[in-house]
């Protein structure tokens, strides 16, 4: 009957034909893969080995943080509960 190469090569063309729309695609993002393997691949071969990875900490442009606060009287106040923007009704509030 059929041997297993004419039924791969049979496969291989009714993959071709009822996928065609899509390998463009395929082949594009198997492209870009393969392009960000390439590089973290070389990123990992250039990075020292005794940093396992950690670095310092990671600058934002365009981002500020300030410094924590140390004293433990800041951390201890209660935060001011928030002002309702409408004169109470007398009914309850609806849960969240």
């Amino acid at each position: 009957m059929f041997g297993l190469s004419e039924v791969a090569i049979i496969l291989v063309v009714v993959i071709l034909v009822l996928a065609a729309k899509k390998l463009p695609d395929l082949a594009r993002s198997a492209g870009k893969s393969a392009r960000i393997l390439k590089a973290e691949a070389a990123a990992a071969k250039d990075e020292p080995a005794g940093t396992d990875g950690q670095t310092g900490p990671r600058v934002i442009p365009g981002e500020t943080v300030g410094p924590k606060s140390t004293n433990p009287a800041d951390s201890a106040q209660p935060a001011a509960a928030p002002h309702p923007t409408q004169p109470d009704s007398g009914q309850p509030r609806p849960q969240d």
